[in-house]
């Protein structure tokens, strides 16, 4: 199903089923997404991400961070990162997003991509760490890029594209069922950065 044309509509589900999927589109003005952006890239703690792989250690070309209210442990790919505090400017953008959305979240992970080269696999974010069927806020800045989901049983994909200053909400079951990418696309040769608001859950607050 292909979802390049549409109007964003906050309101409507994206995934025929098993799962919630809500695209509110552009939430500021190209100035300010220019301005978070150009931010981002200067305050954020970026380091190269770094996954475990058949007890192999690879570093990926693409940067990460992880923020939160606390120092929460978050592990991926076999691999254990501790949120950093919290910058000004991703407090505001988490203050922005529980507010149009109705949602909480206590941390961030980013992902800065250079250009098209570098992209997601297919994945779904079921960490142990993160609350079961939370919500997910990811707001996009820099570069338009095609986001997909496929449907782990049906195969089933959704694409759309991800605009400068856009937020995606992926809500309930739609972890358990459904995979998620970031395709590499030799036409973009600009950067992307990735907020991915989250919420940890059962782990000590001291």
């Amino acid at each position: 199903m292909d979802l390049f044309s549409q109007t964003p509509d906050k309101h409507k589900n994206l995934l025929p089923y098993d799962g919630t999927v809500h695209y509110y589109g552009k939430l500021i003005s190209k100035e300010q997404a220019d301005f978070y952006l150009n931010k981002l890239l200067e305050t954020i703690n970026w380091r190269n991400d770094e996954a475990v792989i058949f007890g192999r250690k690879i570093i990926t070309k693409r940067k990460v961070a992880w923020y939160g209210e606390r120092p929460y442990a978050y592990t991926y790919s076999n691999t254990t990162k501790y949120a950093l505090p919290w910058t000004k400017e991703l407090l505001e953008l988490k203050i922005l997003i529980e507010k149009e959305t109705g949602e909480t979240f206590n941390s961030c992970l980013l992902n800065l991509y250079h250009n098209g080269d570098e992209g997601m696999a297919w994945h779904s974010d079921g960490e142990r760490d993160l609350k079961k069927d939370g919500s997910i806020g990811s707001m996009s800045f820099g570069a338009e890029r095609k986001f997909a989901f496929k449907h782990k049983q049906t195969k089933e994909k959704i694409e759309l594209f991800l605009a400068h200053g856009s937020l995606l909400v992926m809500k309930d079951i739609t972890q358990t069922h459904w995979l998620h990418r970031l395709p590499p696309s030799k036409k973009i040769t600009t950067a992307r950065v990735n907020l991915t608001f989250r919420t940890i859950e059962n782990q000590a607050k001291d």
